[in-house]
């Protein structure tokens, strides 16, 4: 795995941040200033930082924009209001799942307070919905919020099911993550003016990278080190049912029921117990099952958009990006 970033990040940033700050300046003083803490422009005082968040789904509407023939001005509004629902799920997510830590420093909530962070988070929701003028695309990023919202609401009814289906949880990812990324490559062509038969095109790419990015969240959230991936506890230690979990309670034998017998005594009680259910998941095939299906969705989102009437230039970079999302290590 690597984390050599896309310049094509960095390249739409500037466009992009300056259409989110417009937004965010608009809100309650408070709340703001809670929402340019999540967004990693500031610290807890309003003091200014550099931190920021990967900035996947807006560089993918730029981009797509862009493959139908739009700049990224034209079509930086629309990466604005994504990118401020992702941040929304964010904060509400990190309360939900009373994490601590997010990119490497406390979340939200832990900040600001669970009430106030729950409110900034609408607050940013509505501020995305205002900075769209087309109501195609208002309702293109409705229906994906809402898909979001429902697999959210899949996601914690998966950590208390006594007998997870993969199929249960693919369905559920491909509304927690999914949806909002085929919403970032279909509103940016959509927002550039590309043809339905576009625009549907970058949508199945966005959501084959959306699977894809989702199931590589849910290795590093096994294996990969606090340190690295910025955030404070392991899916194992929470009792997440992510995909390697799910896919080795699945794969039969002996390291399969000996998870089953761990799950059902609830979470971990000390980080032995963690280490040991890390081994079992392992072991049952459910990382490798999971490192599989990212790859084999990689190929499935090259194949659209090798397909997709897109200029040449923009192809490259959504291509690059999509190889990111499934080789990075954070």
């Amino acid at each position: 795995m690597t984390d050599s970033i896309p310049g094509s990040i960095a390249r739409v940033r500037p466009a992009v941040d300056e259409a989110i700050r417009a937004a965010v300046k608009e809100l309650d003083s408070h709340l703001a200033l809670i929402a340019s803490y999540q967004m990693g422009w500031c610290e807890a005082d309003g003091s200014p930082t550099a931190q920021s968040g990967k900035g996947i789904r807006p560089t993918l509407v730029a981009l797509s924009g862009e493959a139908v023939g739009a700049t990224v001005e034209q079509v930086a509004s629309a990466a604005a209001a994504v990118e401020l629902v992702h941040n929304f799920s964010l904060l509400h997510d990190d309360v939900m799942d009373d994490d601590l830590e997010r990119r490497h420093r406390p979340t939200g909530w832990a900040v600001f307070g669970k009430s106030q962070a729950i409110l900034a988070g609408s607050a940013m929701l509505t501020a995305a919905i205002g900075l769209l003028s087309d109501q195609r695309a208002v309702r293109c990023l409705l229906e994906a919020t809402q898909r979001l919202i429902a697999g959210q609401s899949a996601d914690l009814r998966l950590e208390v099911a006594a007998h997870p289906q993969l199929s249960e949880c693919l369905e559920m990812e491909a509304g927690k993550t999914a949806a909002l990324l085929a919403c970032s490559t279909s509103i940016g062509a959509l927002t550039g003016g590309g043809s339905p038969e576009t625009v549907a095109a970058l949508e199945l790419f966005g959501h084959e990278v959306g699977m894809a990015f989702q199931l590589v969240d849910d290795v590093l959230g096994i294996t990969g080190a606090a340190e690295v991936t910025g955030k404070s506890s392991s899916d194992i230690r929470s009792g997440k049912r992510s995909a390697p979990v799910v896919a080795a309670l699945n794969a039969g034998g002996a390291e399969s029921r000996a998870l089953a017998h761990a799950l059902a005594r609830g979470v971990p009680e000390d980080e032995d117990e963690v280490a040991a259910r890390t081994e079992l998941v392992i072991a049952a095939g459910g990382v490798s099952w999971t490192v599989a299906e990212a790859d084999r969705r990689l190929q499935a989102a090259l194949h659209q958009l090798e397909g997709a009437d897109i200029a040449p230039g923009p192809r490259v970079e959504l291509r690059a990006l999509a190889e990111y999302v499934v080789h990075r290590t954070s």
